[in-house]
């Protein structure tokens, strides 16, 4: 494996990590349903970042369609989770954002 390959599995691992910390988080929050939508982008987001994991580690034909989906997803995730003022929320946009940013790079 080399760096570059080290760099994205980090910022996968990283986000899929914080996003379901954000999920859980979440759903703590007093007023849970608004919550709702950024519930289900973590859980989302965590989720193509794991399918695009092992994507990787098995050498797929389809990482640069994983990791075209994975960008955006990480894009809303990360627009959603900085509408909102909680730490757990402003820790999940930054690692989508750079989840996002490392992820262009396996794009074709």
């Amino acid at each position: 494996m080399n760096t570059g390959q080290q760099e994205i599995l980090g910022a996968l691992h990283n986000c899929i990590v914080t996003c379901n910390e954000c999920f859980d988080a979440c759903l703590s929050e007093h007023h849970v349903s608004s919550m709702a939508e950024c519930i289900r982008l973590d859980r989302d987001c965590s989720e193509i970042c794991s399918l695009l994991v092992q994507a990787i580690s098995r050498n797929s034909s389809n990482i640069d369609v994983l990791a075209r989906s994975c960008v955006e997803i990480c894009e809303r995730c990360a627009d959603e989770c900085s509408k909102h003022d909680h730490d757990h929320c402003k820790k999940c946009a930054e690692a989508c954002n750079e989840c996002a940013k490392v992820c262009r790079k396996l794009i074709a």
